[in-house]
C-alpha cells in the first residue's frame, strides 16, 4: 500500500495555550507567557511533516490560577474548539491548562467530543495513543496533590499566625491604619471614635437598621480603601449588613480571631472586653440580628434576577411577610433600601403579583412570543415560565419615584419605558382602624399571654416556664422574652391594655424590651411616652 503524500495528509491546526498564575513580571519585554509560545512553536515546527499548522490566534492567560477555568484565553479556546477552528492543542506542561484533577477530565472529554488531541511539549506526550492519556493522568494527579500541599501549608501558616494574635492581612478595619514596615494595626483616633460611637449606639437602640440610619445622618461613611490600580473604593453610606459586621469584628476587642477561638492580638483594643460581650449577646438574642432572614426557599419570583431598582441600581429580590397568623404578602424589596432603610430609596418594595401581571401586560405591547399567549402562559409551570422570561427578557428596571418601569429585551436591547405609578402596585393597605377591628395589637396579646403564665406559675398549676414553653410550642428564649413584659411600670401595663391608640400597632417589639431593662418605673414611663410618639 503506498504511504500517503503530505498533500493527501489533512492538515491540523494546532493553537497554543499559555498561562501564569501571577501577572509580576508581564510588563517586561520577554515574559513566561512567551517562552511557553516559543517552545510550543518549535514543537510544532518540528510535526511539519504531519501537516502541522500554528493558528496565527494567542491563547494567553496571566496572572489566572489553574484551579478553575474561570479564564477569558482559556474559555475564547473553548469557543473556537466548539467551531472547529482547531484541531490540536499545545501546552508547554499539564498544569499549564489545569490543575485540578476534575476539570481537566472535563476538559479532555470535552476535547474527544471534538475530535481535538492535547499535546504537552516538555513531557512528550500527546492523547492520540493510551499510553499518552495514562501518562497525562498520573501527571494531572501529582499536579493536584503538590497544589493541595501548598494550599495545606499556606492554610497552617495562616493559623498559627492568628493564634499568635498577628494581623495577616485583608481589608483593614475602621478605626485602624496598617503600618506596611511592620505589618501591625494601628488605631486611628478619628475612626475610632466613630467605632466606639457605633457600639454604644446598638446597645441604645438594639437595631442595626436603625444604628446605620443614625450613622449615615451624621454623615459618617465606610473606611475609604486604595487600591493597586490607584483607585479607591469605599467611603459609601452603612449598611445594616456593614454595621453587623463591625459589631462582631473581635478585632475591636483587641482579638484575633481563628476557627471560632478568640486569641489575644497585638494591636490595641478600641472597644472594651464588657461593651463588646454586651453587644455580642444582644446580637444573637436579637430577632431582627442581620442574616436571619430566612430564604424564599422554592418560591423563587417570577421576575427573580431579572428585576431592579433604577434609581438605586440595586437588584430587587423576593420577600415575604405574615398578617394577622394567616395571610401571606410577596414583595419585592429594594437590596438598598433593606440594607441603608426605606429612606434611601424611592421604590423600596412593590407587590411581588402585581408587578409580575405588569411586567408580562407590558410585554405583550412589545413581542408577539407565542410563550406569552394568555392560555399558553398560564398553562406553565413557574420554572417555565422564569425560563421563557429569560429569553425574551435581558433586564427590567422600576423606580417608584418617576414611575418608569423600563424592560430591556433580548431581541432588540433596546430599551423600552412605560408609566406605571407605585399606587399600580399596591394591594388595599389596611389602616389601623381597620386592625382594631381585626385583632389586637402584639403587644398587647405578649402582655396578658405573660400575665395568665404568671398566674399558672402562682396557682402551682405547672412547674415551671419550661414546662409552659412546650405546651406553647415556643423556645426558652422566646417565653423569657415574653415573660420579660411583667418588668414593666403598672402604668405602662395599663396603656397597652386598655389604649386604642393606633401605635400600639407600629411599636416593634424589640424597641419594648430596651424599656424593660430599666428598673426605675419614672425613667421607664418617659421611656414609653417618647416611644408613644416616634412614628414608624
Amino acid at each position: 500500500m503506498e504511504k500517503k503524500t503530505d498533500k493527501e495528509k489533512p492538515v491540523i491546526k494546532c493553537a497554543i495555550y499559555t498561562r501564569v498564575s501571577t501577572t509580576e513580571g508581564l510588563e517586561q519585554e520577554f515574559t513566561s507567557l512567551d517562552n511557553q509560545r516559543e517552545s510550543g512553536e518549535s514543537y510544532i515546527q518540528s510535526q511539519k511533516s504531519e501537516c502541522w499548522v500554528l493558528l496565527p490566534n494567542r491563547y494567553d492567560d496571566g496572572g489566572f490560577t489553574g484551579a478553575n477555568t474561570d479564564r477569558p484565553a482559556l474559555q475564547k479556546l473553548i469557543d473556537d474548539i466548539k467551531a472547529h477552528r482547531i484541531n490540536c492543542v499545545v501546552v508547554y506542561k499539564v498544569d499549564r491548562l489545569s490543575r485540578s484533577l476534575l476539570d481537566f477530565s472535563q476538559l479532555l472529554e470535552f476535547f474527544d467530543q471534538n475530535s481535538v488531541t492535547f499535546v504537552s511539549v516538555t513531557q512528550h506526550f500527546n492523547t492520540q495513543n493510551s499510553m499518552g492519556r495514562l501518562t497525562l493522568n498520573i501527571l494531572l494527579s501529582f499536579a493536584q496533590f503538590e497544589r493541595e500541599i501548598i494550599s495545606e501549608r499556606t492554610r497552617d501558616k495562616m493559623g498559627a499566625a492568628r493564634k499568635k494574635g498577628k494581623y495577616i492581612g485583608g481589608c483593614v478595619p475602621l478605626g485602624y491604619d496598617l503600618d506596611k514596615e511592620n505589618h501591625k494595626l494601628l488605631i486611628n483616633p478619628e475612626e475610632a471614635k466613630i467605632v466606639q460611637e457605633l457600639f454604644d449606639l446598638y446597645l441604645k437602640e438594639r437595631s442595626l437598621l436603625e444604628v446605620a440610619k443614625i450613622a449615615n445622618s451624621k454623615g459618617y461613611r465606610t473606611k475609604v480603601r486604595k487600591l493597586a490600580e490607584g483607585k479607591q473604593r469605599g467611603y459609601v453610606k452603612f449598611s445594616s449588613t456593614g454595621i453587623g459586621k463591625i459589631l462582631e469584628n473581635a478585632y475591636y476587642a483587641g482579638k484575633v480571631r481563628y476557627q471560632d477561638v478568640l486569641y489575644p492580638g497585638e494591636h490595641e483594643r478600641i472597644i472594651e472586653d464588657e461593651i463588646f460581650m454586651k453587644v455580642q449577646d444582644a446580637l444573637h438574642t436579637n430577632p431582627l440580628k442581620f442574616g436571619t432572614r430566612k430564604p424564599i426557599g422554592k418560591n423563587i419570583g417570577l421576575l427573580s434576577r431579572l428585576l431592579r431598582c433604577r434609581a438605586c441600581n440595586s437588584s430587587m429580590y423576593l420577600v415575604h411577610n405574615v398578617k394577622f397568623g394567616k395571610l401571606r404578602y410577596f414583595h419585592y424589596v429594594c437590596l438598598n433600601a433593606q440594607k441603608r432603610g426605606y429612606q434611601e430609596c424611592p421604590t423600596r418594595l412593590v407587590n411581588a403579583g402585581l408587578m409580575e401581571a405588569k411586567v408580562i401586560e407590558c410585554l405583550r405591547k412589545l413581542t408577539d412570543d407565542q410563550r406569552l399567549n394568555p392560555e399558553t402562559w398560564e398553562a406553565y409551570t413557574l420554572d417555565q415560565k422564569r425560563t421563557a422570561l429569560k429569553d425574551i427578557v435581558k433586564e427590567i428596571k422600576y423606580d417608584g419615584g418617576t414611575a418608569i418601569l423600563e424592560i430591556i429585551l433580548n431581541s432588540t436591547q433596546k430599551s423600552h419605558k412605560f408609566n406605571v405609578s407605585k399606587a399600580e402596585l399596591k394591594y388595599h393597605t389596611v389602616t389601623p382602624k381597620d386592625r382594631l377591628i381585626q385583632s389586637e395589637p402584639q403587644l398587647r396579646q405578649n402582655l396578658l399571654l405573660a400575665h395568665q403564665i404568671q398566674e399558672l406559675i402562682n396557682k402551682n398549676k405547672t412547674k415551671d416556664i419550661k414546662e409552659v414553653s412546650g405546651w406553647l410550642n415556643l423556645s426558652q428564649q422566646r417565653m423569657n422574652q415574653i415573660m420579660s413584659f411583667l418588668f414593666l411600670s403598672p402604668r405602662i401595663q395599663e396603656a397597652i391594655v386598655l389604649q386604642n391608640d393606633p401605635c400600639l400597632f407600629e411599636i416593634p417589639e424589640y424597641k419594648l424590651r430596651t424599656i424593660t431593662d430599666e428598673l426605675d418605673w419614672d425613667k421607664q414611663y418617659a421611656m414609653w411616652q417618647k416611644l408613644t410618639q416616634k412614628s414608624y
